[in-house]
Order: structure tokens, then C-alpha cells, then sequence
């Protein structure tokens, strides 16, 4: 059994089990490494985050498939935990959504999220995003299904509708998704616990909520999720905002003083951070081969 078939058959088990399943969102190999070594059920490759960190640019559709299938495969690779790989609109029409869902699998990802937005796609706490028509974003989803070579590489289908449309549409677009072959429903952009309670009443398969801090759903705590029905929670931009804030924190610190040594913030241990990188291995390495 390959490690990603093994990733893949232990989210599938793990969604059967009771209780939430909490995933951290990760954006480099650095936020994947230090989470992967925390015993999370699963993480999230959050779109806006990998862009924001690889391109500097906003999670507004200027990422190709190939950059994001390439943090796939970088993150996969390099961790253990169930990868869950957002996914986008699937990058094009139909045959791409094909070619995506193919390639995130190859790569290593246990599932994919695509969701109905315009190609390109904006991130789902911002203005302005646009949503196709509902037969096309269940014939989006329905591809997505068909796509992938195991059963057990499970396909999230989001939607945007809310926003724009109303809940009401989000949720008829939800049980179209799931009659095309969508194993769990994400309705983006709830904007209170009621929406949330509804969601939950209205289906009952696996359901993904999305924290998002300053976002436009509300933050709710572990028992009240599992309350209102939801089986996964991504917290996508809890990592980069709160490196975010101690990045800007430490080198404030460096530019008023000119040096760090004062800095009252919490700095990773160093020997620890190159163990976390693998330079233990480097280190054996060097010993067992040295010149003599």
C-alpha cells in the first residue's frame, strides 16, 4: 500500500468515527511540517494561503494548475497526515476540472474540494465572487467523480452560492452536488449559528465548515460544530494570520532596536526547527561518511 493510499483509507475511516474532525490550514512545508507532528486527523492546503505564500499575489484565480498540483505533491510528500487539496473551480472547463482531479490524486492529496464559481475564482470570504449556473456546477462535480481512479480519494463540492443567491439556492445546489457524486458538502459563507443550524438539518452526509477569522461565518467552538451536524472543520488562515502578526511583531522588533535579543515573543527552539527540517539525517549522514 503506497503512503497516500494509506492517507486516503485513514480520512475515509475517520469519517465514520464520531467527533469533529479539526484540520489546520498549511501553506508551505514549514506550517506542514510543524502540524503534521501534532496528530491532526487531517490538514487543509489552503488556496489563498499557498498563493499568498509561493506568488505573494490574492486568491483570485492567478494560480495555475500546475504551481498548485506542484504544493500538492510537495506537501503530500513531505507529511502523513490526509492531505484535504483545495482544488478551485478545477482550473478551466470540464476536461480540466478531469485533468485536476486526476493530478491532485496522483500527487498524493486524499481529497479535493472544486466549487461553482466562476473560473477564475475569488477567495470565499471576499466581494464580487459569481457563481455558473447550477447544471453546470453539478456537471462540474459529476466529472470530478468520475475523474478519479479510487473511491476512497474523496471529492468535496463547494459552493458559493450564498452570498449572491441566498441560502435557500445554496442548499438546493448542495443536494444537486451530492446526487453527482460529491462525498461530502461545503456551503461557503454561512453568516450566522442559524444558517448553520440549517445546513446541518438538511442533509446528512458529511458536511465541512469554514473558520475563517474576520471572515464572514461566525467562529464556533468544537462541541457547537458537532452540534449543528458538521463533520469537518478547516481553519485555513489560522496559521499565516498568526504568523503573519509574529513576523511583523519580531522585525518591528529588529527595526526599532536593531536587534531581536529583547523581543518578549516566543521563538521556535533552533536545534528544534532543524530537527523539524531533517537535519538530524544530514548529520548521521555527515558521521557515517566522512573522509577519514
Amino acid at each position: 500500500m503506497t503512503a497516500s493510499s494509506a492517507a486516503r483509507k485513514k480520512l475515509a475511516a475517520r469519517l465514520k468515527e464520531p467527533g469533529l474532525i479539526s484540520a489546520p490550514g498549511v501553506f508551505d512545508m514549514i506550517s506542514a511540517r510543524i502540524a503534521d507532528g501534532m496528530g491532526f486527523d487531517a490538514l487543509y492546503m489552503t488556496g489563498y494561503g499557498t498563493v499568498a505564500s509561493h506568488l505573494g499575489l490574492p486568491d483570485a484565480g492567478l494560480a495555475s494548475y500546475t504551481e498548485m498540483v506542484g504544493r500538492v505533491r510537495q506537501i503530500a510528500e513531505g507529511t502523513t497526515t490526509p492531505l484535504i487539496a483545495d482544488g478551485d473551480t478545477g482550473y478551466g472547463g470540464l476536461l480540466n476540472v478531469d485533468f485536476t482531479v486526476r493530478g491532485y490524486e496522483a500527487a498524493g492529496a486524499a481529497a479535493i474540494q472544486i466549487e461553482d464559481q466562476e473560473y477564475p475564482k475569488k477567495c470565499g470570504h471576499t466581494p464580487g465572487r459569481r457563481v455558473i449556473p447550477i447544471e453546470d456546477a453539478a456537471r462540474r462535480i459529476k466529472v470530478a467523480s468520475e475523474a478519479r481512479s479510487s473511491k476512497e480519494f474523496l471529492i468535496i463540492a463547494r459552493t458559493d452560492s450564498r452570498t449572491a443567491l441566498g441560502l435557500d439556492e445554496a442548499l438546493r445546489r448542495a443536494e444537486a452536488f451530492l446526487k453527482a457524486g460529491a462525498d461530502i458538502l461545503f456551503i461557503e459563507s454561512p453568516e450566522s449559528e442559524a444558517e448553520m443550524e440549517k445546513i446541518g438539518r438538511s442533509f446528512d452526509v458529511p458536511l465541512l465548515a469554514n473558520m475563517v477569522e474576520g471572515g464572514r461565518t461566525p467562529i464556533l467552538r468544537r462541541a457547537e460544530l458537532e452540534r449543528l451536524g458538521f463533520k469537518i472543520a478547516i481553519f485555513p488562515a489560522s496559521g499565516f494570520l498568526a504568523m503573519g502578526a509574529a513576523l511583523r511583531s519580531v522585525y518591528g522588533e529588529i527595526l526599532s532596536t536593531g536587534s531581536s535579543k529583547a523581543w518578549p515573543g516566543e521563538l521556535y527552539p533552533f536545534n528544534d526547527f532543524s530537527r523539524l527540517m531533517g537535519f538530524e539525517r544530514v548529520w548521521a549522514f555527515e558521521r557515517d561518511h566522512a573522509e577519514l
